[in-house]
């Protein structure tokens, strides 16, 4: 996601990461030993997070952990990109204050919170109908953060005469989602291990919000104004998620939340923390293995990659989504049908070309040009990453389909370099959501992956990774995923204290 410059409406409310689970399994095996092996394919966040919480609450027990990653690096849909020497964040790229497992992790791993400037945090925005900015803020970058503060000011001022009170009430909406969220992060004591996702929506009371639209929460519940809908919250979905507001309710209300202030990533690139995770995780990482099958033997399951390599395991987690997946399982597997939407990420270094918008000069383009929904548009949002002089920028498109060398040429007088990347990069959502199992076989196949049709994030993938880790504890090792003695200080008491100490 991008960090969408909503510090301007001060009136918008915050977003509370997701988080964890607990019930007993009707399946639960006799307790697994420590020469267990448990295989996870996939080094993104939800993968490196579920051996991380292994480790972390396995007390009486030491499995081996084998990670598989299909490319030459991990972190999944977290990586970076390199225009010009400077590192850029090409797939997940904001972290909210509240997302605790990612701030923890940054902690424990000894990385750096890299968050914006003053002037980067009241950057202006422009929503573009095609025409001409149906929206524009004032455009003033200075140095000086009293300067910027100001400007921003005015600019929610400005909002505020738009949209009214309607941002106010889309404000407790998020306040009120975010409430429930932070159930997540009660101590474990009160918080179970889910082995359903509608389980553990509905213990946090979030399950009705994937029955409906956001446009049908938004209008019949909370009532905005048509306007706001058009178009403010209409631009956070798109570049949030690459929909419009006919998402389902509570990926839409993530997707807003995520586009408060306080918005961070980690210095040098949140795959880090996927890579740190899995190096202080005690795992055998392959890498470049592509597993594509998995198949029940007996009390094991034997993975083959595309090498010919052959592993065997007795706890097998789906780290990635089957969607695209070309993984054959056998006994077959049922998962409901789900498409992945397609985010186009393009990265250019030149300078954009102001008569494409119908102005003079690239001083009046708003440093984020966001988008309405219409086809006929060919791209959802371009942002300034970087501003070297006035006539050498590094910019952020995003788009649903390619951006052709012929359409680049026509937003941008010059283009020194171009990087272009596709991502599968998150569900398409469509009320009313359905959800794969956490469980896929009923035995000991788990899918961290099942939640994204709640709301994809990385704190998510974390909040489900944690899940399925408790669940392989409590099932398979027969232990009782309490809190361990040693554990009470990071993991049973508050979210506060949780958020500091893990």
């Amino acid at each position: 996601m991008v960090m969408l410059p909503l510090k301007i409406i001060f009136l918008l409310a915050i977003f509370g990461g997701l988080t964890f689970p607990q019930t007993s399994s009707s399946a639960t095996t006799s307790a697994g030993g420590d020469d267990a092996t448990v295989c996870i394919i996939g080094s993104g966040i939800g993968g490196s997070s579920v051996a991380h919480f292994l480790r972390k609450y396995s007390t009486n027990h030491h499995p081996k952990i084998l990670v598989f990653e299909r490319h030459a690096i991990v972190g999944g849909r977290m990586a970076t990109v390199t225009i010009g020497g400077d590192a850029f964040e090409a797939g997940g790229s904001i972290l909210h204050p509240k997302n605790y497992h990612a701030s923890n992790y940054t902690n424990l791993l000894n990385l750096t919170e890299k968050r914006p400037s003053s002037s980067e945090s009241s950057i202006s925005l422009g929503i573009w109908d095609g025409n001409g900015f149906a929206v524009k803020t004032l455009n003033v970058n200075s140095n000086w953060g009293i300067v910027n503060k100001i400007v921003s000011f005015f600019n929610g001022i400005y909002l505020f005469m738009r949209y009214g009170f309607s941002l106010v009430k889309m404000g407790g909406f998020v306040d009120e989602t975010v409430n429930k969220f932070l159930k997540y992060y009660e101590g474990v004591e009160t918080r179970p291990v889910f082995e359903s996702v509608e389980e553990m929506l509905k213990w946090a009371g979030l399950f009705n919000l994937t029955g409906k639209s956001l446009k049908e929460e938004l209008v019949d519940g909370v009532k905005l104004a048509p306007l706001l809908i058009e178009e403010l919250v209409t631009v956070i979905t798109r570049i949030n998620y690459g929909q419009s507001v006919n998402i389902s309710g509570l990926a839409g209300a993530v997707s807003l939340a995520g586009s408060g202030g306080g918005l961070w990533a980690v210095e040098g690139g949140n795959w880090q923390m996927a890579a740190g995770l899995i190096n202080s995780s005690d795992v055998e990482l392959y890498l470049h293995e592509e597993i594509d099958s998995i198949s029940v033997l007996g009390e094991y399951y034997e993975l083959n990659s595309t090498k010919g390599n052959t592993y065997s395991c007795e706890v097998a987690v789906v780290a990635t989504p089957l969607d695209e997946s070309s993984i054959q399982f056998s006994p077959p597997v049922s998962v409901p049908m789900r498409q992945l939407q397609h985010t186009h990420a393009t990265f250019v270094r030149g300078l954009i070309n102001p008569v494409y918008f119908g102005l003079k000069a690239v001083s009046e383009i708003p440093e984020l040009v966001a988008t309405i929904e219409d086809p006929r548009l060919p791209f959802t949002s371009i942002s300034i990453l970087k501003c070297y002089n006035e006539t050498d920028m590094t910019y952020k498109i995003f788009s649903r389909q390619a951006m052709t060398d012929a359409l680049l040429d026509s937003i941008f007088s010059v283009r020194k370099e171009t990087v272009r990347i596709n991502w599968g990069a998150y569900p398409h959502y469509k009320a009313p959501e359905k959800f794969a199992p956490f469980i896929l076989d009923g035995k000991h196949l788990y899918y961290v992956n099942a939640f994204e049709n709640a709301a994809s994030t990385m704190e998510t993938s974390a909040v489900a990774a944690e899940n399925i880790a408790r669940l392989i504890l409590s099932r398979f090792f027969g232990k009782d995923s309490s809190c361990p003695s040693d554990l009470k200080r990071t993991s049973c008491s508050s979210a506060e204290a949780s958020h500091s100490d893990m």
